[in-house]
């Protein structure tokens, strides 16, 4: 019997050498091109060797107008400034060591290593020119090698820090912290100008404010972690009007030298004492 005219067109249609998918089955994925992936790996290595190659200076471009530095050597890729200053004070000398990809958004994405005398802070920074956000900071070292951040002369102890987040934003009206999540313990601190210079013992400064609004007050949590005084305190800071308040008690313990317990008692002509034997504080202070 004669094919039929289908069975012709059938044959006719199918390509030599091809084959025929069975009846019920799944058509074959076309193979997927690597050409996109290659491109991407291309990109990313032309962005690598352009970045070594530019010299470290070129932060300045990213960093925020309060932040100059100077004194550079190596590459954008891996640098150092020698020379800070922030609000013109001196903020000691950085390393880095950036993540490049960054640079695609105008930010600057690193780990760093900060150095001011004996203090050493490691962490990492996401910068750009209105914003700067500190995250997992540690490190420490002599708190008299802080005295350019404000602090006043006499003071001496060793603090070791450890902050999950710092951020703050930058504009005309100056820098306003944002968030700060973290902790700050200062061991052996003394002041030239209390107790004739005795061992004030060891503090813990503990934060935790994830968001801090224009208009909003940051608090943090002051303790003694051992040492001649027992104290308990919180601290509140008001950034619109740039006012800080000290409240709670402190308390001296029998191991404290005579020259602490007498500044203690002096305050006790003032205030009386609660029933564990403890004195209140309040202060108020401007920064």
């Amino acid at each position: 019997m004669p094919a039929s005219p289908s069975r012709h067109r059938a044959a006719d249609s199918a390509a030599p050498g091809s084959r025929r998918t069975p009846a019920g089955a799944k058509p074959e994925a076309p193979a997927l091109s690597l050409w996109p992936l290659l491109v991407l790996v291309g990109l990313l290595a032309a962005l690598a060797v352009a970045v070594s190659a530019l010299p470290a200076s070129i932060v300045t471009r990213f960093a925020p107008a309060w932040i100059r530095a100077q004194d550079f050597s190596g590459s954008l890729w891996h640098g150092s400034a020698g020379q800070i200053t922030a609000n013109g004070r001196d903020a000691g000398a950085l390393e880095w060591h950036l993540h490049p990809l960054a640079l695609a958004h105008l930010r600057l994405d690193a780990d760093l290593h900060w150095v001011k005398g004996g203090f050493v802070l490691d962490g990492a920074a996401d910068v750009d020119r209105h914003r700067i956000l500190l995250s997992n900071l540690e490190g420490g070292g002599p708190i008299e090698d802080l005295r350019d951040f404000g602090l006043a002369a006499g003071w001496r102890g060793s603090a070791s820090v450890r902050v999950r987040k710092l951020a703050a934003i930058s504009s005309e009206g100056g820098v306003r912290l944002t968030s700060a999540t973290g902790e700050i313990r200062v061991a052996n601190l003394t002041s030239s100008q209390i107790a004739r210079g005795a061992d004030l013992g060891s503090y813990s400064l503990t934060f935790d404010e994830p968001s801090i609004g224009a208009e909003s007050d940051a608090s943090a949590r002051l303790t003694d972690t051992g040492g001649p005084l027992a104290l308990d305190a919180l601290v509140h800071l008001s950034a619109a009007a740039r006012r800080g308040t000290l409240s709670g008690t402190v308390g001296v313990r029998d191991e404290a030298p005579l020259s602490l317990k007498d500044l203690v008692d002096d305050l006790g002509r003032l205030h009386a004492r609660d029933a564990q034997g403890r004195f209140p504080l309040d202060f108020e202070f401007t920064f």
